[in-house]
């Protein structure tokens, strides 16, 4: 298991790569079809929501002490996964 402060920084650079990939899909779609807007800006919505979520559970980490920084590691990749998952899939919608 990687130590809390290895753990903190290699989220936080996936979480700095899929938000710089939600705002360049962001960009695209503000492009799109008008009739794809509505579910676009919704789904859209959900992935900040998930990005809002990863990042606080981050932070959790960072913040918690020795003895509980490992509990919440679980929690964190199960966050994340949320998160990547959710933006896959909105990726290959919107394609």
């Amino acid at each position: 298991m990687l130590k809390r402060d290895e753990y903190v920084e290699k989220m936080k650079h996936q979480l700095d790569e899929l938000n710089v990939k939600i705002d360049e899909l962001e960009a695209k779609g503000k492009a799109a079809n008008t009739e794809l807007h509505g579910k676009y800006d919704e789904t859209m919505a959900e992935l900040r929501e998930h990005a809002a979520a990863a990042g606080k559970k981050m932070e959790e980490i960072k913040d918690a002490g020795e003895d509980k920084w490992e509990a919440l590691v679980e929690e964190g990749e199960k966050v994340q996964k949320a998160f990547v998952s959710s933006f896959n899939y909105f990726k290959s919608q919107f394609k």
